[in-house]
């Protein structure tokens, strides 16, 4: 008898709690959440972009190896450069490779304003984002000797 009167009162509890929360307006408990109002509210439609058309997307940038892939013999023997670097690259000797074939290391000879720099060196920075192939890098104008011909 005793359990039948306690369940009881838990249930009458229970209902009135749920009346009370139907009664409060909805914005009262929406000011507990964590999001803001503005970010629950849909944005507004462009006319000119329909629902259905894709917009365009940043494009990531990818690392040496990212970049080396896509390039003969995995870019052995290329030059690449970061993005923000002038007149630096390096020409790529070796790659060991990782085996999800996204990161790894490099080695690479490096080139400052066209002049070739004495040995190959571990190239840092290898995974950041921010890679790029240069396609004809600008080598630096070497005097060439006079020719001498035979008469």
């Amino acid at each position: 008898m005793a359990l039948s009167g306690a369940g009881r009162g838990a249930v009458e509890l229970s209902t009135r709690l749920w009346k009370w929360r139907l009664s409060m307006p909805f914005s009262f408990f929406r000011s507990f959440s964590g999001t803001t109002s503005f970010a629950t509210a849909e944005a507004p439609r462009d006319p000119t972009n329909p629902p259905g058309s894709k917009k365009s997307k940043r494009r990531k940038k990818k690392n040496l190896i990212e970049v080396a892939h896509f390039l003969p013999n995995w870019g052995i023997g290329y030059h690449m450069a970061k993005t923000h670097w002038t007149n630096v690259s390096y020409e790529i000797t070796k790659i060991n490779l990782y085996k999800d074939g996204r990161h790894g290391k490099a080695w690479g000879i490096a080139y400052k304003d066209g002049v070739r720099a004495d040995a190959p060196k571990k190239i840092s920075g290898v995974h950041k984002r921010c890679w790029r192939y240069i396609p004809s890098p600008q080598k630096a104008v070497e005097p060439k000797p006079p020719e001498i011909q035979a008469a």
